[in-house]
């Protein structure tokens, strides 16, 4: 690198200080390469970086960071090569564009300053008079019109941009983005932090509305949204030629995202209905089913086909499965009892000394007991123990009551590594994890938390009939959650009970 490069570069790392206790400056090497933006979708935060984590130990990238948030709009990473930066936004969901980044500033006076001082000349294929070009903005928690936008462009205009405008199809595409703060009620006049690049790419935003559940063939009760689907699969690593397992598979919403990202899938489930797509439409209007309807209507739909295994009708407590290391991926949302219910076969009957008539067997259907969520996930972590390759991941949703949870709680074996725990709030009272959990030299049996598995038995808890809403605002602002006293909760608990049992009657129905 040029002198003038390498100052350029030591003062655009120095002068991202949004915050300083939410980055750490690579050690005090003078970078070795170039440093790129990651303008990021503003849903689902918590699991941005985690995926980046997952996708650079998938491809084999390594991340030096430059400015790591979950709670700004981007993040700036010090990469070995334009090519690394491809790498990641091939595969993210997080990420809306990707920018070399050029300059920035803390305000409009030192964002120009700074972008000043770039060396043009080491981009001057970029800036040449047969390259085509436009320039995209983009504000952040504030609207600009046309007029703005136009404004802030023609402010541009000491950069040596010789080739023509072309808004339809540019050979180059530069980004300006402005940063108003987070606060929509305290929107700044002038932006916090403003940063300029030449786009290398955009992100993977476009396979959320290819996966739509909205034009989706088969949908259920419980169908995952695309989003959460296909991040669930790259924090999974799921990739080419690797083997997926969906053990609680219902209409295959997981499966359809991990095939996307060239996953060979396959699944299983208790419920038979839903695996064969007679249960009851969950489209508002829609009396019954389409004849067409089918999991492997989803797979034709987006030209998956080549990619789908197959599904069986099987109780995950009694693994049909050979007790083998023989997946790389274990990706599922088991279900916990409020939507759907949780079984296994088994009977209270005492069927010792009789058994079932052989002419009734070829249409019987065997009956059902309770599968707790304690036992469910005893049964998940060993089960996935056994059969994932060294490296493999399990990627499954624990839902828990907020005040209950503790790190020190996470389900664990011995022969997997937990990765990541991330939190999607569901209300002030409840929440449902993201674990992600890989496989690791180590045997042994699974240990889970009782106290974490009394999601079902607190979930129906009559809270706004105890608790006004002064109240409840009041703890969750102290605590983050509610904080029930143990009293409060044998209180609520004997309240709640008739509700419990009408919910587990309309659930052992469906």
């Amino acid at each position: 690198f040029t002198s003038t490069r390498v100052f350029y570069r030591k003062n655009l790392i120095l002068n991202l200080h949004l915050d300083q206790n939410r980055f750490s400056i690579p050690d005090s090497r003078i970078p070795s390469s170039m440093l790129f933006l990651f303008w990021c979708a503003n849903e689902h935060q918590q699991f941005r970086l985690a995926e980046f984590e997952s996708l650079a130990d998938l491809l084999d990238v390594t991340l030096v960071w430059v400015f790591k948030s979950e709670e700004y709009p981007w993040v700036v990473l010090d990469m070995a090569s334009e090519q690394e930066a491809v790498k990641i936004i091939s595969r993210s969901v997080s990420v809306k564009y990707c920018l070399h980044l050029w300059a920035e500033g803390d305000s409009f006076q030192d964002f120009h300053n700074n972008l000043k001082t770039f060396p043009f000349q080491e981009q001057s294929k970029w800036l040449s008079e047969d390259i085509s070009f436009k320039v995209h903005v983009e504000s952040f928690n504030k609207k600009i019109n046309g007029e703005e936008k136009l404004e802030k462009i023609e402010s541009l205009s000491y950069i040596p941009f010789l080739g023509p405008v072309s808004l339809s199809n540019p050979q180059a595409v530069f980004g300006y983005f402005e940063f108003h703060g987070l606060d929509p009620n305290n929107i700044p006049e002038e932006p916090l932090k403003l940063l300029f690049g030449r786009l290398i790419g955009e992100g993977q935003r476009e396979k959320i509305t290819k996966l739509s559940i909205k034009k989706r063939k088969f949908i259920g009760n419980t169908t995952m949204d695309p989003q959460l689907s296909l991040l669930m699969a790259n924090l999974g690593k799921v990739d080419g030629g690797r083997i997926v397992l969906d053990p609680f598979v219902g209409t295959g919403s997981l499966l359809v995202a991990a095939a996307e990202f060239g996953g060979q899938v396959l699944g299983a489930d208790i419920d038979y209905l839903t695996l064969h797509a007679r249960t009851r439409p969950s489209r508002v209007g829609q009396k019954i089913r389409a004849e067409d309807e089918s999991m492997l209507a989803n797979f034709e739909q987006y030209g998956l086909t080549s990619r789908y295994l197959g599904v069986i009708a099987g109780d995950f407590s009694q693994s049909p499965w050979r007790e083998q290391p023989w997946l790389d991926c274990v990706i599922t949302d088991p279900p916990y009892g409020i939507r759907e219910g949780t079984t296994k076969l088994g009977s209270e009957k005492d069927y010792t000394n009789t058994s079932i008539p052989e002419q009734y067997l070829e249409n019987h259907f065997p009956e059902k007991v309770a599968y707790t969520l304690h036992q469910l996930l005893m049964d998940l972590l060993n089960f996935s123990a056994r059969s994932l390759h060294v490296g493999g991941r399990l990627v499954y949703w624990l839902p828990v009551i907020r005040q209950n949870y503790r790190p020190d709680r996470v389900p664990a074996h011995p022969g997997l590594r937990l990765v990541a725990d991330l939190e999607q709030v569901l209300s002030s009272h409840t929440s449902r994890r993201l674990l992600v959990m890989e496989r690791v030299e180590g045997e042994g049996l699974a240990t889970v938390s009782k106290e974490l598995t009394l999601f079902r038995e607190q979930f129906y808890l009559p809270l706004s009939a105890n608790i006004s809403r002064k109240e409840r605002k009041e703890r969750i602002k102290e605590h983050g959650h509610l904080n029930l006293s143990e009293e409060e909760v044998k209180q609520f608990s004997g309240k709640s009970s008739r509700k419990q049992l009408d919910a587990q009657s309309a659930t052992n129905g469906q």
